[in-house]
């Protein structure tokens, strides 16, 4: 069942994705040769809970860690730990917290240094899709807009999206209804509707769309060892059109901030 949220319900969604999105930008920037992903991780921690919220990914399900970090052909889920980032890394970081028993969802891939051609090619087509889905996040829409925007947009780069992962419906939970897949075809059902709340995250690959579970039981990775990126916002759909809930401070919360 997909859960409508009141306009006050969007606006305390909104207070905690503005929360979360004042945690990119430090991590962004402490994304350097040298760094272990667990300082990654204690950083995003530290200023989440200086915000008062509470880390939403920490335990949920058993996972060890407050932030997912996952780097080059690894696509999701990655477990911080001793590893360090190098130049020419491509590190994709995903960030989820609850605010006032809310939660909000957001993700970025960040290029280390200088990277390929190919690299910067990837980031810019996610980022692309990501903004492509969200434009097609408007009330009488269908779900599939969505997921077939994106899979298109990908695809006429020459990449592929991940099929065994997709995005998902948010609110009081992590993880509601729809999910929300990175590919289809327009007109598919759920119809859209003002109030509906989404986590849209496009997951890139370099090459097959093919994936793997490391054994660690979270880390999820290209089977071709290709490069792989990933970008996230929390959506809500108004009437207006869609909303972005997880922008950036000097971003607009509405379209892409023009």
């Amino acid at each position: 069942m997909i859960n409508l949220k009141t306009a006050h319900e969007i606006d305390l969604m909104g207070r905690a994705g503005n929360l979360l999105a004042s945690v990119l930008p430090p991590l962004r920037e402490a994304c350097v040769p040298g760094i272990k992903t667990i300082e990654l991780d204690r950083i995003a921690e530290r200023l989440i809970r200086d915000g008062g919220a509470t880390p939403g990914f920490l335990g949920y399900h058993g996972f060890p860690r407050s932030i997912c970090v996952s780097i080059n052909d690894e696509a999701v889920h990655g477990i911080p730990g001793n590893r360090k980032v190098a130049a020419g890394d491509l590190v994709s970081l995903d960030l989820g917290l609850v605010l006032e028993g809310f939660w909000a969802d957001v993700g970025i891939t960040v290029g280390v240094g200088k990277i390929s051609r190919e690299a910067e090619k990837l980031l810019r087509v996610t980022e692309e899709a990501l903004y492509v889905g969200i434009d097609k996040a408007k009330p009488g829409g269908w779900l599939g807009d969505i997921s077939s925007a994106i899979q298109k947009h990908v695809e006429a780069s020459g990449f592929s999206v991940i099929r065994q992962f997709v995005g998902h419906g948010i609110g009081r939970q992590m993880h509601e209804d729809p999910q929300v897949p990175n590919f289809g075809t327009p007109g598919t059902p759920p119809r859209l509707k003002a109030g509906m709340t989404l986590a849209i995250e496009p997951m890139v690959n370099a090459g097959s769309h093919e994936v793997y579970m490391k054994p660690d039981g979270w880390t999820i990775c290209t089977v071709d060892g290709g490069l792989s990126a990933y970008f996230e916002h929390t959506v809500a759909i108004t009437d207006k059109g869609p909303l972005i809930l997880t922008a950036q401070p000097t971003l607009s919360r509405s379209g892409r901030g023009s």
